[in-house]
Parts: C-alpha cells; sequence; structure tokens
C-alpha cells in the first residue's frame, strides 16, 4: 500500500459532498490535500476547517485551468493524485431538453474534467507515476427517466475513463472510474445546502472511504471502475 502521508492530491469539487468528506479523510490521514470550488467563501472556509489548500476557480472555465494547476504543483510542491469530483446535473423530459443544457453539464463534467487531467497527465508522465480517480454515477450504468443530459455525461466520463486506462498505463499512471448511486449532498440543490443523511442512502464518507483505499493500492496494481451501490434504498 502507498504511503497516504507522502501524497500530494487534488481535489476539483472539494467544498462539499463527496469532495470534502474525501478531502478530509485524506488529511487525517497524513497526505496534502489541495481543494477546488466555484464558491470562493465557502471554499475557504472548507480548507480552513478541514487543514486542506485551496485554490479558488470552475473546472468549466477552460482558458484558466492550465495556470491553475500551475499554481496546484507549485504550492504542494507537486501532484501525485488528482481527483476529479467536480460535477453537475440538469434533468428534463426529452422533448423539453434545450441545447444549453448539453453545453452546461458537458462543459464540467466532460469538457473542463478533460483539460484538468490533460494539464494534470502532463506532470503524472514527467514523473513517470500518478493515480487518477475519476467520479462517475451508476448512471452511467443505466440511464434513467429525464436524465438524458445527465447520464450522457457520466456514459461520456466512462469512454474517457477506459481509453485513458489503456493511455496511460505504461507510464505507471493508474485511473480508476468510481460510480456511486443517490448519496445524501448538496448535488442538484440550487442553494447548495448539503442534504441530511438517511439510514437508507449512501453518506458521502461511504464513498470517501472506497476513494481513498482505490489511492492507497500499491502502484503495481489498480481498479479499473468500482460501483458503489446503497443495499436498501427503496
Amino acid at each position: 500500500m502507498k504511503d497516504l502521508s507522502k501524497l500530494k492530491i487534488l481535489i476539483t469539487g472539494g467544498s462539499s459532498g463527496i469532495g470534502k468528506a474525501t478531502a478530509k479523510e485524506l488529511v487525517i490521514k497524513g497526505a496534502t490535500v489541495c481543494i477546488t470550488g466555484r464558491d470562493k467563501k465557502k471554499l475557504t472556509k472548507v480548507a480552513a476547517n478541514i487543514s486542506a489548500k485551496s485554490i479558488h476557480f470552475d473546472v468549466s472555465d477552460y482558458n484558466i485551468i492550465e495556470s491553475k494547476i500551475l499554481e496546484v504543483k507549485n504550492m504542494m510542491n507537486g501532484i501525485d493524485v488528482l481527483v476529479n469530483n467536480a460535477g453537475i446535473g440538469e434533468f428534463s423530459k426529452i422533448e423539453d431538453i434545450d441545447i444549453n443544457q448539453f453545453q452546461n453539464v458537458f462543459s464540467t463534467n466532460v469538457f473542463g474534467l478533460t483539460m484538468v487531467t490533460q494539464n494534470v497527465v502532463k506532470i503524472f508522465r514527467e514523473q513517470q507515476s500518478g493515480t487518477i480517480i475519476n467520479i462517475g454515477s451508476t448512471a452511467a450504468l443505466n440511464g434513467f427517466a429525464s436524465g438524458s443530459v445527465y447520464s450522457s455525461s457520466k456514459f461520456a466520463l466512462r469512454g474517457l475513463t477506459s481509453c485513458w486506462k489503456q493511455e496511460l498505463r505504461r507510464d505507471n499512471i493508474q485511473v480508476t472510474l468510481i460510480n456511486p448511486s443517490e448519496v445524501t449532498t448538496a448535488f442538484n440543490n440550487k442553494s447548495r445546502v448539503e442534504r441530511s443523511e438517511e439510514k437508507n442512502k449512501l453518506r458521502p464518507r461511504d464513498v470517501a472511504h472506497a476513494i481513498v483505499s482505490a489511492i492507497a493500492m500499491d502502484n503495481r496494481g489498480f481498479i479499473p471502475e468500482l460501483d458503489i451501490w446503497a443495499t436498501n434504498p427503496f
């Protein structure tokens, strides 16, 4: 297993939900963690509360990604792990879908995520090591009513992950896709208020545990894809 205390980890969308829970657990285990987020005030507060570093930027702002990744690298003196957690969703019946919904969701979940990964991979190739954890969804396994926009973005991410794991293995870069089912977070809540825990639904820390376990695997192996389902959410 890797010594987590020696790792420098970047988590996008780290100011709430799964990203925050993952950052918190990794910091407790001694890792150096930098989180990103769109809400600067919230991001700064969360980072201070969990003893993480922070960089304020929106992954859908493609023009600043290269400079922001360089800033993260300089801040932590390197990057060993990237957790692509930032994501948004829009949900409409097929007859109500607007093309702007696709543009909005894909700009974060697919295009921005790819640009972040592209810049981090340059660092990983140079050092001949690295771990990429993409946070997908069980919506990438099975579509659902009114899920055309969101689900298709996660199917796209699943395809990207499959390509990257083949492309990057010879550079000793591990690529993992983690697909949680419904988690009690602020996802799709316009007020961005975290949902209260429900005894039959996954909690952010449940998914965080799986992410940390995947990161901790020895470099000689990796988990290509991991699905996490609530046992009885009904």
